[in-house]
């Protein structure tokens, strides 16, 4: 045989991939892409920037290797130690006061007959649709040095770990509020009859049966708090004076200092203790167990006047609070000039005089929640589905769960400085991104993305398992398995997942402080500025604004979900 024969039997004989690509289904091929796809785009945007900055770290401002030299000169300073201590007293301090406050008010909501409970519940989420700045804004019209009850305070000021501290309580209350209420929601009634019946008093069937009930979700409640507050970057940065945190040497070594390897030193000192928080947290969740199991009876409360009208006048207080803080921005954002004009007016909203950017600001950041929404909720309900509803790729599959949970772990200023030094490189052929709508979009999809990649998992989750076998064996294809009956079933958990993505691009100041350009500053920054720049009137405006924004945003979410839900969901009921 000659080599022209051996030649042409070769050619003739079909290839190893042609071969591979007979025997695996177009379903599995389409998969497999997918899973790449969704790897290599989270390895981009959440390995590489770490990576960056672990590389940054080490290397001085000219670029030459100097090892652990810069975290030696990072703790022989004594101011910069005084930063990780404030930031860990303000967690520990405003943890404590939130988990209490929080626990209790998810009490009152859950294991009451109170009125009002719904709105309650509005009124303690409230805070969640105004950005970190509004209560630092609001508290410098009540407390400031020309606050309208700065003698509430006894002398002491308002700028620094006071007025930290309350605006923190403030911001992280609605987080913790949810955490809880889901915790306190869900307990057996059969435990409370069998304490009645033993004649046990309340307040011991409280410590012997409601509170070890809700320990995981109180522990993850802490967790979740203590790490929003020494990651928080606005309301320091606004009320904080002369009390630096982490978060605020970040801005300061990046911004005023132009020192990016000391502000990569920073940054990985931040997210040590987010890591740790995390990794608590996860460790937290496979302890806990399923309270309910098919016999579980759920527990309503039965009508007790006395712990009914404790509860009231505890929500009562807690929600006028709220209302005082969000009220209070309002109307020094119609004050004409606060403290010696009182007269009220519209001259603040008047951005094009206020700001050189005008009302570019808000609308911009109308857009970044709008593509925020648009490609994170296609990008994470697509990586959920890939992940959770098919056998095949396992290694990948893992890989992709543990890249999806990474970014909770990461506080916004990281990730943002990350994004300089990987993004803005000048070797890197992505650079062009830098400062575009669209790297600031994917940059806050990435930072929001585990709570919404979790969202999408549990919906996904309560799905009958037998669907993907049904369709497998009438010859459906998956994909066409997935947009009739999977997209439309999950349609509630997709709604929700596009609300939570847009109203936090429009109040995330972290995320995006390091990133933007002339071009496409956010409302958020805006705020941030015109703070600065000592145009506190015209910063709750714009505070303001946001806050209404979201505040439509999240009306109009729940008309779709109520809609949809009428209409796609009939099924539960049955």
């Amino acid at each position: 045989m000659n080599v022209i024969d051996t030649a042409l039997k070769t050619v003739a004989q079909p290839s190893l991939i042609n071969t591979y690509f007979k025997r695996v289904s177009r379903d599995k091929i389409i998969l497999l892409l997918i899973l790449l796809l969704l790897t290599g785009v989270l390895l981009l945007f959440v390995v590489a920037p770490l990576l960056s900055i672990l590389s940054s770290s080490i290397f001085n401002s000219d670029g030459q290797f100097v090892g652990v030299a810069n975290f030696l000169l990072y703790f022989s300073s004594a101011a910069l130690w005084f930063s990780v201590k404030n930031s860990f007293t303000l967690g520990i301090v405003v943890t404590a006061i939130v988990g209490s406050l929080a626990f209790f008010y998810a009490f009152a909501l859950t294991r009451s007959c109170m009125p009002f409970k719904g709105l309650f519940k509005v009124l303690g989420m409230a805070p969640i649709l105004a950005p970190s700045l509004l209560p630092a804004i609001s508290l410098i019209f009540l407390f400031g040095n020309q606050g309208i009850a700065k003698e509430l305070l006894l002398g002491n000021s308002v700028y620094g770990f006071i007025g930290i501290s309350i605006g923190l309580v403030f911001w992280t209350f609605p987080h913790a509020l949810m955490i809880l209420s889901t915790s306190l929601s869900t307990s057996d009634a059969r435990l409370y009859e069998s304490a009645k019946a033993l004649k046990t008093s309340s307040f011991k069937t409280f410590f012997v049966i409601t509170l070890p009930a809700a320990k995981y979700g109180l522990i993850s409640t802490l967790i979740v708090i203590f790490t929003l507050v020494i990651c928080d970057f606005g309301v320091p940065k606004v009320i904080g004076g002369s009390y630096n945190v982490l978060a605020t040497d970040i801005f300061k070594q990046v911004v005023g200092q132009q020192n990016f390897s000391m502000a990569a030193v920073v940054s990985l000192l931040l997210l040590l203790p987010a890591l740790l928080a995390f990794a608590v947290d996860r460790w937290v969740q496979k302890k806990q167990q399923n309270l309910f199991d098919s016999r579980s009876v759920p527990y309503q409360p039965s009508p007790q006047p006395v712990r009914d009208s404790i509860c009231f006048i505890y929500c009562l207080l807690i929600s006028l609070m709220v209302l005082i803080i969000l009220g209070m921005a309002v109307y020094g954002s119609l004050v004409t000039f606060w403290p010696w004009n009182k007269a009220l007016s519209f001259n603040h909203y008047n951005f094009a005089e206020m700001s050189a950017y005008g009302w570019s600001p808000f609308w911009n950041s109308l857009q970044l929640g709008s593509w925020t929404a648009l490609i994170g909720t296609l990008f994470i309900f697509v990586g959920a589905y890939s992940m959770e509803k098919s056998r095949s790729f396992t290694v990948l599959r893992r890989t992709l769960q543990m890249l999806s949970l990474l970014p909770m772990a990461i506080p916004g200023m990281v990730l943002g400085l990350g994004y300089i030094f990987f993004f803005n490189h000048i070797d890197n052929p992505l650079n062009i991104l830098y400062g575009s709508m669209l790297l600031l979009a994917l940059n806050t999809v990435i930072h929001y993305y585990t709570v919404g990649h979790m969202t999408a998992v549990t919906a996904l989750k309560q799905l009958p398992a037998e669907l993907e076998s049904s369709a497998a064996s009438i010859k459906l294809p998956q994909y066409k398995l997935f947009y009739k009956v999977t997209l439309p079933v999950c349609l509630p958990a997709v709604l929700d997942i596009a609300a939570y993505l847009f109203i936090n691009a429009l109040t995330t100041t972290s995320a995006v402080i390091f990133l933007y350009s002339t071009d496409t500053i956010p409302a958020s920054v805006s705020v941030l500025n015109m703070s600065d720049a000592g145009q506190t009137g015209s910063a709750a405006a714009m505070a303001v604004m946001i806050m209404c924004a979201a505040l439509f945003a999240k009306i109009v979410h729940l008309l779709l979900y109520n809609f949809f839900e009428k209409s796609t969901q009939g099924w539960r009921q049955k």
